[in-house]
């Protein structure tokens, strides 16, 4: 993909997460994601956050959550979590044709990023949202080229990752066969509960 072809499928990804969020409950918007610790409020008030977050913002929520990148993350979308759901959906629609990019990042992190969370919100909740082929190869082979968060070329050593609905395949060993969309939260070490 090409950096306009993964803008596209960006803004594509996000809308496509309001679209799914507009029509939640609000006992859907309660329930734990899977993303450890969140609900799906808290997943998708993190979704409205990159495109906000400049380089002087950034460095102020790393002061306050005293250097943890992951305490920045949980305290940021916790704080934005507590707006009310329509204005969380209003402001993912505003952002979902943003470029701007959060300090350190490439495109490939709104992308790997709105593709993983619309999982960790439709997965436990029973909803099927498909991850578009050609965004999702881009996003894994993101996630299997490189090390730190998820380490995943190390975690899944031993096996070959095949996908069902898109012509992606990494790795030696026996064979694990799934959709780009299960695929996903494998690479990125969720373990995926239905409801």
């Amino acid at each position: 993909m090409d950096r306009d072809e993964i803008w596209k499928a960006i803004e594509a990804g996000r809308l496509a997460a309001a679209d799914l969020l507009e029509g939640l409950s609000p006992k859907e918007w309660e329930r734990p994601s899977l993303c450890a610790g969140w609900r799906v409020r808290e997943v998708a008030a993190h979704l409205t956050l990159a495109p906000q977050t400049g380089l002087g913002r950034a460095v102020v929520e790393l002061v306050r959550a005293r250097g943890s990148f992951d305490r920045m993350i949980d305290g940021t979308a916790r704080r934005k979590a507590v707006l009310p759901t329509g204005r969380i959906v209003e402001e993912i629609r505003l952002i979902a044709g943003s470029h701007r990019l959060a300090p350190g990042t490439t495109q490939f992190e709104p992308l790997l990023d709105v593709l993983v969370h619309t999982q960790d919100i439709a997965v436990p909740l029973g909803r099927h949202v498909p991850v578009p082929p050609v965004a999702g190869r881009a996003a894994a082979d993101r996630v299997w080229s490189r090390g730190w968060p998820f380490h995943a070329r190390r975690r899944l050593a031993g096996r070959r990752l095949v996908a069902t609905d898109a012509e992606w395949e990494v790795g030696d060993g026996p064979r694990v066969e799934l959709p780009m969309s299960e695929m996903m939260l494998l690479l990125i070490g969720r373990h995926p509960k239905r409801s």
